[in-house]
């Protein structure tokens, strides 16, 4: 049975310094701090952040933690940084190869101080390789992958997937993935390590399946053309009579049967499914089908059935479906519906996530659970060091 009662998390104890940055950094700390870590965020004197005016609360992945800012061009802040950095057990930086090492703030230093600290490092091209220094976003690392080159309709432009696949699935997930690992083994060794998080690895690594499928001959270098792609009839998308869309999944031919019964298709179809000489046909059938009705239409119709229909939602219709409803699949945080914390524990519950702090907004709270002293903390704010 589920222990529904809610806890400090399955990651309560643990302590991470996170050096404020953007993108997979941030969202890599916000699902440590959502199960339950003690996450730190050492700001910028001035927020930085996407250059889009917004406040606190608008930046869901900073949830959950703490801010203390700090001007790291003085070697005060940069030595109360590594005051704080001595007592954690994570430290993670999203800047280009090198900028660390200049601020005083590299892991050689950093270690040496703090044996056990694992140093996660999210960076793009990571930290070695002829474009090491280079910048970047999502759509250059998933453009070096082939991802970016497979996704999109037949015979059209590539489509960029949001950036989800380089700076939150390829960065964010494997960095987290990554900085766990490093613990666990910690426990074995007693020692920390540096794990090196670069976008093009884990966008590649995402894509590990269709690497195979292609060595296999299952999959062509033609978008919109594969079995994943939109390009086959029963794995697609459909527009209805209301202008919304429906999405059909039914990659197993007893799904494809269920959904080719839900719309009356000719059983032929169901016989062939899997013959591309049929595909076009099949596709042209299915969209007339589906654009006769309404979109509620056919998701009631499919509702409770494996045939693998779903509407398409948008985003701010998605918290509202009844399955994320039962689920409690978001949370409202400070006003704002979000995403909650991911995935679900038996046990360990993680409670409801805080809300994004202001720059410095908890800064002598912090300095003093650090063992800095009241007249330390005030010389600092003085110096101009702390906010």
């Amino acid at each position: 049975m589920t222990d529904t009662s809610r806890g400090p998390g399955p990651l309560h104890g643990l302590r991470v310094i996170e050096l404020a940055g953007i993108g997979p950094g941030p969202m890599a700390c916000m699902l440590l701090a959502d199960l339950g870590a003690d996450v730190v965020r050492i700001d910028r004197l001035e927020a930085s952040g996407l250059g889009v005016p917004m406040a606190p609360r608008f930046d869901v992945n900073a949830r959950g933690r703490r801010s203390v800012a700090l001007d790291l061009k003085q070697p005060a802040g940069v030595e109360t940084a590594l005051r704080l950095i001595d007592r954690a057990d994570v430290l993670i930086e999203g800047f280009r190869p090198g900028v660390a090492e200049r601020l005083g703030l590299g892991p050689e230093v950093c270690s040496a101080r703090n044996p056990g600290l694992v140093y996660g490092r999210m960076t793009g091209f990571g930290q070695t390789g002829p474009m090491a220094p280079m910048a970047g976003h999502d759509l250059n690392y998933i453009a070096l992958t082939g991802v970016l080159d497979a996704i999109g309709p037949a015979g059209g432009d590539p489509v960029p997937p949001l950036n989800l696949v380089g700076d939150y699935g390829g960065g964010a997930l494997y960095l987290a993935f990554g900085v766990t690992a490093a613990l666990y083994e910690r426990q074995h060794s007693g020692r920390g390590q540096v794990v090196d998080a670069a976008m093009v690895d884990g966008a590649a690594s995402l894509a590990s399946i269709f690497h195979g499928l292609r060595a296999a001959g299952q999959w062509g270098d033609t978008r919109g053309a594969n079995l994943l792609d939109g390009g086959a009839p029963f794995y697609a998308t459909y527009r209805c009579a209301d202008d919304r869309w429906l999405a059909v999944g039914a990659l197993e031919p007893k799904f494809f049967a269920a959904f080719a019964e839900g719309i009356g298709l000719d059983r032929r179809f169901v016989a062939t499914q899997y013959d591309r000489r049929t595909w076009p046909e099949l596709r042209e059938v299915i969209a007339t089908r589906l654009a006769s009705r309404p979109c509620e239409h056919w998701a009631s119709l499919f509702d409770g059935s494996d045939a693998c229909v779903t509407p398409v939602l948008s985003l701010a219709e998605a918290p509202q479906h009844p399955h994320a409803q039962a689920r409690g699949a978001y949370v409202t945080v400070d006003g704002v519906v979000q995403p909650g914390p991911a995935p679900r524990f038996s046990r360990s519950v993680p409670g409801q996530p805080r809300p994004s702090p202001a720059v410095g907004e908890q800064g002598a709270e912090v300095l003093g659970e650090a063992g800095f002293a009241a007249d330390e903390i005030a010389a600092l704010k003085t110096a101009g060091v702390l906010k």
